[in-house]
C-alpha cells in the first residue's frame, strides 16, 4: 500500500501542493482529476520519487520511499511521465527492453525477452516493433513508453496523463489495457487524467485536486455526480446513466 503523510511542494512562495494525505488502495486503479494548476502532476512526481516533498512523506509497505534502494523500488514503482524526451535513436523494442533494466541491467535474459514480448503484444505493436521511435506517430510513441511501463513488471503503476497524442480509440484501449492489469494481474495503477469521462467509466476510486489540496477522496460512485464536480470544476455539469457507466456531458453545460 502506498500512504502519503502531509506531503507540501512550494515553488517559491507559491504551494502547489498543500499538506495532502491519503492511502492508494491496492489491486485497484486511482484517478486524480481536478482543473489545471490543482498539483495532480506534482503530487504524482512527488509519489514516485521524481521530486523530493518540501514537507511530508510517502510510505512504501510502510518504509519511507525516501529509504528504498532504487533498484529495488524500480522493481515496485513504474512511472510514465507527461513528457518523454529521449536523445538517442532507438527502436520500439529496445525502449520496451529497457522495462526490464532494474532485473537485467542491460543484458537481457530469455524470461526478460518474454516480459517484452508480452508487453509489445498487449500495446498492439508487433508491426511496428524494429521502427524507430522518431518515425512514429505522437500516439504509437505513447503506446511504445506505456509498453515500457508494462514490462517493467511492477506492482504499482504511476501514469500522468498518459492519454496526451492519442485519439478515442487508443485511449479506450490504454484505459481498457490498464483495467485488465488490475482485474487479471492484481495491479495498483495511479493515473494522472483530464478526461473526466475516463476517469469515471474506468476508475475504482478518485482524488479530486483543487488549488493544491485534495477536496474529494473517494470510489468513483460518490465523487461522480453534480454536486462534487461543481465544487471541483466551478462550473455545472450534469450527469447520465449510460450502459451502467455515469457520463459528465460538459460540453453544453452553463455555468
Amino acid at each position: 500500500m502506498i500512504e502519503i503523510k502531509g506531503l507540501t511542494k512550494k515553488y517559491g512562495n507559491k504551494p502547489v501542493v498543500s499538506d495532502v494525505s491519503l492511502s492508494i488502495q491496492p489491486k485497484a486503479i486511482t484517478s486524480f482529476i481536478g482543473p489545471n494548476g490543482a498539483g495532480k502532476s506534482t503530487l504524482l512526481s512527488m509519489v514516485s520519487r521524481l521530486i523530493d516533498a518540501d514537507t511530508g512523506e510517502v510510505l512504501l509497505d510502510k518504509q519511507n520511499v525516501k529509504n528504498w534502494k532504487s533498484n529495488e523500488f524500480a522493481k515496485r514503482v513504474s512511472i510514465l511521465r507527461q513528457s518523454n524526451f529521449l536523445n538517442v535513436r532507438l527502436t520500439v523494442r529496445e525502449l520496451v527492453s529497457f522495462g526490464r533494466y532494474p532485473y537485467s541491467r542491460g543484458r537481457l535474459t530469455p524470461e526478460d525477452e518474454q516480459y517484452v514480448d508480452q508487453a509489445i503484444e498487449y500495446m498492439n505493436l508487433k508491426e511496428i516493433e524494429d521502427k524507430f521511435l522518431d518515425q512514429l506517430s505522437g500516439g504509437q510513441k505513447q503506446r511504445a513508453f506505456i509498453a515500457m511501463v508494462i514490462a517493467q513488471d511492477t506492482e504499482y503503476i504511476l501514469l500522468d496523463e498518459p492519454l496526451n497524442n492519442l485519439d478515442m480509440k487508443h485511449s479506450v484501449q490504454i484505459m481498457k489495457i490498464l483495467r485488465k492489469l488490475v482485474d487479471e494481474l492484481n495491479k495498483t495503477v495511479v493515473i494522472v487524467l483530464h478526461d473526466i469521462n475516463f476517469a469515471s467509466v474506468y476508475s475504482d476510486y478518485i482524488v479530486a485536486l483543487k488549488d493544491g489540496k485534495v477536496v474529494k477522496n473517494g470510489p468513483t460512485e460518490e465523487i461522480i455526480n453534480s454536486e462534487s464536480l461543481r465544487e471541483i470544476y466551478d462550473m455545472n455539469i450534469p450527469v447520465q446513466e449510460q450502459n451502467g457507466c455515469r457520463i459528465c456531458v460538459y460540453f453544453n453545460s452553463h455555468t
